[in-house]
């Protein structure tokens, strides 16, 4: 079993982060992080706690990058044109340069206040943040790891409250910023003798947004409708040069116009001598202007260094020529978020009330608008083809992609409203069905990611526990005391199974068949057992003297092994009713028990961290692992003990076998994940989930300033709306509280399981469904390698036609494009010949990259032929070694599945359009016919 498990993506939440349970931590006014597109418009980058999520829109999959920020995200920002660029800024103000495309750190940075925005210049060439009150300008580093990559350009002053919104002029020569003091400020970017930066004032509420027109369309709009100088009827008097949009809270849009006189200009070019003009462009050239040091004498480079906007702007007036209310119906709703393209003129606002509209500027005419949500529209954005528009929700933790064009949606997730509990896989592997705090069951695909489907809401509590029945049938048990029945085809509820006492139901167990279906309860401590088929309860087991926490059926016989906070596990048969059940002694409360897929072993998990494991047969106990010195670790805020000291709150609450049965996968009541090897009572690999400093748990040290007399101060505010500086307000006081109480996530693993396919495997923590996957594209991997089995000798081969020797090259070498070369030169007629010549112990390894070849491939009928001869040759011996080739037959099953359903859709719809044909054909032979 290979072990280079790598996070492959995190299902359960598409963007913003973690609540705990019935807190409040994000207020109504909270916006955020912000969401991107890429430079084509394809991609989507959303935050999630502290990872970024990259949503494909073409190919519909999801993938996560493989960083991690040291908190939960505040701003991400990707350069433009190329997208090789990505600067992440956690809500700590520590900032990460990302390679994007290779997904590798290039540099950790720190600033030195809080950021809420951050942008790119148009050309890429430098960056602004936000500096408290403050601008800062820095020059955008390489792709290349430096020593010392960040080189600030520039600060900026002059507003008096904190910077809320930033834009940059099209040629990248001029700064706009508002903040919470109801004005913006104009700079450029670099120094421009004779301009004094302006105060665009005429707002009661905080700015928003702030966005620049571009300066071809507003030079276009002055020489094609108003005689060059842009004269719109205004008290505005000169030559348009420029214009911009200020938005503020309470839904007011201005829109400023930059003019100056013709007359001016003239003077001041005919005043200008030679020396002054020469002393000019030096300042250009030391300020990283527009002239260059060999031309900046001649008048050439003079006119050709002033033709941007920073040189336009100079003693010309910026006034306001319009306003417009976009909430002149209500007073309640307040603009959260906008974003502009420049190059489509469209506006795109988000409300409070969940409510968005998109305007067309500068008439600001409403083309559309639609509620998309109850809770605050947070993050807004827009593609670069202004077809697509991006909306983030963060209070529901909703992402939605919205084509306003086609009024459709492209794309709408969003996670289990109190958290995931537990998860199950499908019997192919292609399903994930989880189950949340709210009471609803998600289906989930494990290839693309994405939530499909959201079952119909029945329970009316937590979810405690869900398994699969079938491929078509998926049932959960809630805390409400009912087990319910779900179709997958019409995507139902059709039957529910209740217990003849009420009580809360903790877990549940499904037999191989399908046709039984167990729950134990909390109180009274019993397990109830249903028939799938007509919904009775056929009986009741009772005996333990606890909650039963944990069941699982017999993977061959029909016993089932119940495990109780009595401390004791035990294994019923449920054919025999007047059978005495077998009982196994832990010595501390049971909260996990798994069946081996032979059947001959069971394990059970004890909150002491003690995993045992038992033989079914003679009731033997076969071994022991202690795994509570590695599980432990992590300090909560509330804990008074260090984290090695208060490792008895550390234990294993979910554990799964491995498909061939060598291996156990542990997770629990901590941040780490377990690989055990059984024989040997070994810890292979330990995996920690998260290292999002804003969870509770993931530090194993706590900081002494964070810990006072009266308990840990939390002084980190993870909402966008930073003015809760509370200060003490009663005499004595050490710790400012102002009354709310608010909790952190707890870094935890609900439930473990392995995939039907052994190539992933997934958790269940209060993030969401974390998806480990293997990565055999970076390992070399060879098997009885010799000195004559090399890449060119197996070339020979497949020249001489001997292609049973070459496979058997490139399956020791072990490379998948080796092997994938050799399979498809392989004529289709010598395919049986090839795979008699397959010996037994390389069948699971050929398995395993036919699936991987048949994923993409357009030769389907080809890679069939090879299945087929595969079954019909080496069947017999797999069916009787079933456990060893089980995980890589189930892969090849679920390619075989997925392509099906492709081929499936591919001849209906050519079956109808031959039809149609048909039928028109038979119209015009009959009228032909008629005359």
């Amino acid at each position: 079993m290979k072990f280079n498990y790598k996070l492959h993506r995190l299902c359960g939440a598409s963007y913003g982060t973690p609540a705990a349970t019935g807190s409040n931590t994000l207020a109504s006014s909270s916006k955020g992080s912000n969401i991107i597109f890429t430079s084509d418009g394809n991609n989507v980058l959303s935050p999630v706690g502290n990872r970024i999520q990259v949503l494909d829109l073409l190919h519909h999959s999801c993938r996560t990058l493989p960083i991690e920020a040291r908190s939960n995200i505040r701003r991400i920002a990707l350069s433009p044109k190329d997208d090789r660029l990505l600067i992440v800024v956690d809500v700590n103000h520590y900032a990460m340069l990302v390679n994007y495309h290779r997904g590798v750190i290039l540099h950790r940075f720190k600033f030195k206040r809080p950021v809420r925005e951050m942008k790119f210049s148009p050309d890429g060439s430098k960056f602004a943040v936000s500096f408290g009150k403050h601008v800062q300008v820095w020059h955008t580093p390489g792709v290349r790891r430096e020593f010392a990559p960040m080189v600030l350009h520039r600060k900026y002053t002059g507003l008096v409250g904190d910077v809320t919104a930033l834009d940059w002029s099209s040629d990248s020569s001029v700064l706009l910023a508002g903040g919470k003091d109801c004005q913006a400020r104009v700079w450029t970017v670099d120094t421009v003798k004779d301009y004094e930066p302006w105060t665009l004032i005429g707002h009661k509420k905080p700015l928003v947004g702030v966005h620049f027109e571009a300066q071809e369309k507003t030079l276009a709009e002055r020489n094609q409708f108003f005689g060059g100088d842009g004269n719109t009827g205004s008290s505005l008097t000169g030559k348009l040069v420029g214009r911009c949009y200020t938005v503020s809270q309470d839904g007011v849009i201005c829109t400023r116009e930059c003019r100056k006189e013709e007359d001016e200009e003239e003077t001041s070019e005919d005043k200008k001598t030679g020396l002054e003009s020469l002393g000019g462009d030096a300042v250009d050239f030391f300020s990283g202007g527009g002239a260059t040091a060999s031309s900046s004498i001649t008048k050439q480079s003079s006119s050709t260094g002033s033709n941007d906007q920073a040189h336009a702007i100079v003693k010309a007036r910026w006034g306001t020529t319009s306003r417009h209310y976009f909430n002149a119906n209500s007073s309640s709703q307040n603009v959260v978020s906008t974003s502009y393209s420049s190059e489509h003129s469209l506006l795109v606002v988000g409300f409070s009330t969940g409510l968005f509209g998109l305007y067309e500027l500068p008439s600001v005419s409403n083309i559309h608008t639609l509620s998309l949500s109850h809770s605050t529209i947070g993050t807004v954005s827009i593609n670069p083809s202004a077809e697509w528009l991006a909306f983030g929700c963060p209070k529901t933790q909703q992402l939605l992609i919205w084509e306003w064009r086609s009024e459709s949606y492209i794309l709408k997730q969003s996670g289990h409203a109190y958290g995931m509990r537990c998860l199950a896989y499908s019997p192919d592997g292609i399903v994930v069905a989880t189950g949340g705090e709210d009471g609803t069951v998600k289906l989930w695909n494990s290839q693309s990611g994405f939530c499909y489907v959201t079952l119909p809401k029945s329970h009316t509590a937590a979810i405690t526990a869900v398994e699969f029945a079938n491929p078509t049938v998926v049932l959960s048990a809630s805390l409400d005391g009912t087990v319910r029945a779900h179709d997958l085809h019409r995507y139902r509820n059709f039957k529910t199974y209740t217990s003849d006492i009420p009580c809360q139901f903790l877990s549940m167990a499904v037999d191989k068949s399908g046709e039984v279906v167990c729950a134990g309860s909390a109180e009274p401590f019993r397990v109830c057992v249903w028939s799938v088929q007509t919904g009775k309860l056929t009986d009741v087991l009772t005996g333990h003297l606890g909650p039963v926490a944990s069941l699982a059926f017999h993977p061959v016989r029909g016993s089932l092994a119940s495990g109780s906070w009595d401390g004791t596990v035990r294994v019923w048969d449920l054919y025999k009713s007047d059978s005495t059940p077998e009982t196994f002694e832990c010595g501390a409360d049971v909260v996990c028990v798994a069946f081996r897929p032979d059947g001959n072993q069971v394990c059970s998990g004890t909150i002491r961290g003690l995993l045992r494991f038992w033989d079914v047969e003679d009731g033997n106990l076969v071994c022991e692992i202690d795994g509570q010195k590695d599980i432990k670790g992590g300090r909560k805020m509330n804990d008074r003990m260090t984290a090695d000291n208060n490792a008895s709150s550390r234990y294993f609450t979910s554990i799964a076998y491995s498909a061939d049965g060598t291996c156990l996968l542990a997770g629990g009541n901590s941040k780490y994940v377990c690989i055990y090897e059984i024989s040997q009572q070994m810890l292979l690999k330990k995996f920690q989930v998260s290292f999002n400093r804003s969870l509770d748990g993931v530090l194993d040290e706590l900081h002494s300033k964070n810990l006072g007399d009266g308990g840990p101060l939390d002084d980190e505010h993870d909402s966008a709306d930073e003015s809760n500086n509370y200060t003490p307000h009663m005499p004595g006081a050490k710790r400012a509280d102002d009354g709310s109480r608010k909790s952190r996530v707890e870094v935890l693993t609900m439930q473990v399981a392995f995939s039907p396919t052994g190539r992933e495997w997934s958790t269940v923590s209060g993030e969401g469904l974390h998806v480990y996957s293997l990565d055999d594209d970076m390992i070399f991997d060879p098997m009885a390698l010799t000195e004559a089995v090399t890449p060119s000798a197996v070339q020979t081969n497949i020249r001489k036609g001997k292609y049973g020797m070459a496979l058997l090259m490139s399956l020791h070498l072990n490379e998948f494009a080796l092997v994938k070369s050799v399979i498809e030169d392989t004529p289709y007629e010598s395919i049986a010949t090839v795979v008699r010549s397959i010996g037994q112990e390389h069948l699971s390894q050929l398995i395993q990259f036919l699936s991987k070849c048949m994923e993409d491939s357009p030769h389907v009928e080809y890679y069939l032929q090879w299945c087929l001869e595969l079954l019909q040759t080496h069947g017999l011996f797999m069916e009787k070694n079933r456990g060893k080739y089980l995980r890589s037959f189930r892969a090849l099953f679920r390619v075989v599945q997925s392509r099906h359903v492709d081929v499936k859709a591919i001849c209906d719809d050519n079956k109808y359009s031959l039809d149609f044909l048909e039928n028109q054909a038979n119209l015009l032979l009959g009228g032909q016919d008629d005359k």
